[in-house]
């Protein structure tokens, strides 16, 4: 009788000790970006953002352990395509996040969802996934792409612009970009400039500027295509005759290497380091202290996609399998932002207050973004209506 009371007993530890490795057993989480080439600060960006609030809450979100897989893309549709199929079928993530550019997600967004895997973009929001793409597995913690392009837009009519010219690379990003800008923009556009993807050298592009005399040019160059033109636009002497407004060229990713060459420049983003809300100047305090330099908004809107996925998590109590339930965990958007107003539309996008900065120097006397005016307030993207959502 002992001894059948022992085993019993025994038996009981056992489950209750395999219970316990079950419940720990990490949640996996890919996180595919771009970490070489041209942009790949951006995803280091984003990377390290996501880490950091991982980091903060002791290797968890949502209070369950996570391990993070990185992967990087290299800016490659196809490579990021094999991934994808590596991390769902090998790896079985319930989860992948990141994403860099706008023509990988358009790739992997499809591949992603069709198997009922949460995607979150901590980046691209491009048009096409706004509208008919959309997906109740899909969710943008960033911004729909247009978005900070409208606000440029509205903010060159308030002050007067009468002729633009404007400029992009040749790819959806740039695209929807530039069609962002000119829903919002009421003047001429004098021309309309795309680049070839990976263009670095940008004299013909900027000569033909200098002809043409507009009052103000809009530009998008993400990472190192940003710091390119605009040294060169510097050195063309365009700078102090001719305004630049701009978005995704001065930010945490390129201000370090553009220093006062960047002065000046205007630049439309739903974040900056100096909004003023808790959440936020803890996020910057922390990305500051580890990382020593001041966050970029693609960290910020990585921050925020942790936050969401703690948030989310932690509602359903880890429970991943349950997708209808983690789905409205994720809708919900129940977490401090720190953008501030932070809720998604029908669409999984977000509606959010959009700002304008300007390149300045901050109190410590570093090159960084200061807000200068609120053109869009509960800015919603212009596609929500052709999503079927509810």
């Amino acid at each position: 009788m002992f001894t059948t009371a022992l085993r019993a007993g025994l038996l009981g530890l056992a489950c209750l000790a395999l219970g316990s490795a079950h419940a720990q057993t990490p949640l996996k989480i890919g996180f595919l970006a771009t970490f070489s080439g041209p942009i790949g600060a951006i995803g280091q960006d984003q990377y390290d953002a996501f880490m950091l609030a991982v980091e903060q809450r002791s290797g968890k979100l949502g209070g369950v352990p996570v391990q993070v897989l990185k992967e990087d893309d290299q800016f490659k549709p196809e490579l990021a395509t094999q991934i994808v199929q590596k991390l769902i079928e090998r790896e079985r993530v319930s989860i992948i996040t990141g994403i860099t550019g706008s023509n990988v997600i358009m790739a992997v967004a499809r591949p992603i969802t069709e198997k009922q895997v949460f995607l979150i973009s901590t980046n691209p929001g491009p048009s096409p996934l706004a509208g008919a793409g959309c997906s109740p597995y899909q969710y943008v913690a960033s911004w729909q792409n247009d978005n900070i392009a409208e606000v440029v837009g509205k903010y060159a009519v308030d002050k007067g612009y009468k002729k633009m010219i404007l400029l992009a690379p040749n790819f959806q990003g740039g695209k929807d970009i530039l069609g962002g800008f000119k829903r919002y923009y009421k003047g001429t556009v004098q021309d309309e400039i795309y680049t070839p993807l990976n263009q670095l050298d940008f004299s013909a592009e900027i000569a033909q500027i200098a002809a043409q005399k507009p009052d103000a040019v809009f530009a998008f160059f993400p990472g190192a295509l940003g710091v390119n033109f605009v040294r060169q636009y510097q050195q063309a002497g365009l700078l102090k005759a001719l305004p630049l407004l701009s978005t995704g060229i001065a930010d945490g990713t390129s201000l370090p290497a553009l220093k006062d060459a960047a002065l000046g420049i205007l630049s439309g983003a739903f974040w900056g380091p100096d909004l003023d809300n808790p959440v936020n100047r803890q996020f910057v305090d922390a990305f500051e202290a580890k990382y020593k330099r001041i966050p970029s908004t693609f960290a910020a809107q990585a921050y925020d996609g942790a936050l969401l996925l703690d948030s989310a998590i932690a509602k359903v109590k880890g429970n991943l399998a349950d997708k209808q339930a983690f789905g409205s965990a994720l809708k919900a958007a129940d977490f401090k932002s720190v953008r501030g107003s932070f809720r998604f539309n029908n669409n999984n996008f977000p509606i959010h207050d959009m700002h304008m900065f300007e390149a300045a120097k901050d109190a410590k006397g570093r090159v960084s973004l200061k807000t200068v005016a609120t053109p869009l307030k509960d800015h919603q993207d212009a596609y929500h209506g052709q999503c079927s959502l509810n």
